[in-house]
C-alpha cells in the first residue's frame, strides 16, 4: 500500500517544514491548500509525488505560486471545475470534489418555520461572507444566524455556536437555508452539509456575489432543487414561499439532496480518489 503524508494543521509556523523522516518514509505528499507547505519544502520533497489539493481559496496570486512547481511535477486536484475561471490558472490533473456522508447528514422534516445560515464571524467578515445581505433579504421573517464568534451581531438572533450533533439537528428542521458566499470559494461546506440533508436552500445569483468561479448558481435548478437569484425582490418571495408552503419545501428538500448527493456522495468521491491515486 503507498504511503502518503498528509499535511493537514493550519499553524504555519509549527507545520511548515515536514520533517525528514516523514519525507523519506512516504510515497507521496499530500497537501491540503496551503501553498505555504510547498515554499517551504519543495526542495525537499519534489523527488516524491507532491499533489496540491485546492480548498476553495485559491485566487491569482495561488496560480502564481502553483506556477513555480508545475513543470517540475506538481500534481493538482481542484475541488471545482469553476476554478478554471480564477485569473492565471495553471491547470489540474483532477477534479474531485469535496464529499459529505449522506448517511450523516439526512433526514430533513423542516417543523422549524424559520430561515437560517451557519457562518463564522461573518458580520466581522461581511465582505467576504456578505452577512449585510444575508440581514436584509431574511428581515422580518423569522430567522437564526448560527456559528463561532457571531456574538457582535445584534440585528438579529445568534443561536450559537454548534456542536456537530447541534448542527445536524439544527439543519433537519429549519424550513429554509440562506446562503449567500465566501469568497473565493465556489462553494463551501455549509452549502454542502444544507443541501445533502436536504434543507431547502435560497442562494444569492452571479451578480450578488460578484466573482466569476462562485459555482451555486449553477449547481442550483431553481424551482426544482433550490432557488437562486440576484434579484432582491425573489430571494424573498422565495423564502416566504417556503415558509408557507411545507409541500413545496418538501419536494424541494428532495430533489436537492437527490443533486448534493449525485455531486458529492461519499461513496462517489471515494472511487474518484482511488481512480486518481491509481494513474499515478
Amino acid at each position: 500500500m503507498a504511503k502518503i503524508a498528509a499535511t493537514l494543521k493550519w499553524n504555519y509556523e509549527e507545520t511548515s517544514l515536514i520533517p525528514s523522516e516523514l519525507i523519506d518514509w512516504c510515497d507521496a505528499i499530500y497537501i491540503l491548500g496551503i501553498h505555504v507547505w510547498l515554499t517551504f519544502n519543495w526542495q525537499r520533497i519534489k523527488k516524491k509525488i507532491v499533489i496540491f489539493r485546492s480548498i476553495g481559496q485559491s485566487v491569482e496570486s495561488t496560480e502564481k505560486i502553483l506556477q513555480k512547481y508545475r513543470p517540475e511535477g506538481l500534481k493538482i486536484v481542484r475541488y471545482s471545475p469553476k476554478e478554471q475561471l480564477i485569473p492565471g490558472y495553471v491547470g489540474a490533473d483532477a477534479t474531485i470534489r469535496f464529499y459529505k456522508d449522506e448517511n450523516e447528514y439526512k433526514g430533513w422534516t423542516g417543523e422549524d418555520e424559520q430561515v437560517i445560515t451557519v457562518a463564522q464571524a461573518m458580520k466581522t467578515r461581511d465582505e467576504a461572507l456578505k452577512f449585510s445581505l444575508f440581514e436584509a433579504c431574511t428581515r422580518g421573517f423569522p430567522r437564526t444566524l448560527y456559528g463561532f464568534s457571531n456574538q457582535n451581531v445584534s440585528e438579529l438572533p445568534w443561536g450559537g455556536a454548534l456542536t456537530y450533533e447541534q448542527l445536524k439537528q439544527v439543519l433537519r428542521q429549519s424550513r429554509v437555508f440562506f446562503y449567500t458566499c465566501t469568497f473565493p470559494a465556489p462553494y463551501t461546506m455549509g452549502f454542502m452539509e444544507a443541501w445533502m440533508t436536504g434543507t431547502p436552500i435560497v442562494a444569492i445569483g452571479p451578480r450578488l456575489a460578484a466573482w466569476p468561479w462562485f459555482e451555486v448558481p449553477e449547481l442550483i435548478m431553481t424551482g426544482v432543487n433550490g432557488f437562486t437569484s440576484d434579484s432582491f425582490d425573489e430571494l424573498r418571495s422565495y423564502i416566504s414561499t417556503l415558509l408557507q408552503d411545507y409541500e413545496l419545501a418538501k419536494k424541494i428538500s428532495i430533489e436537492g439532496r437527490r443533486k448534493a448527493i449525485e455531486l458529492f456522495g461519499k461513496e462517489k468521491i471515494k472511487q474518484a480518489w482511488k481512480s486518481f491515486f491509481d494513474s499515478l
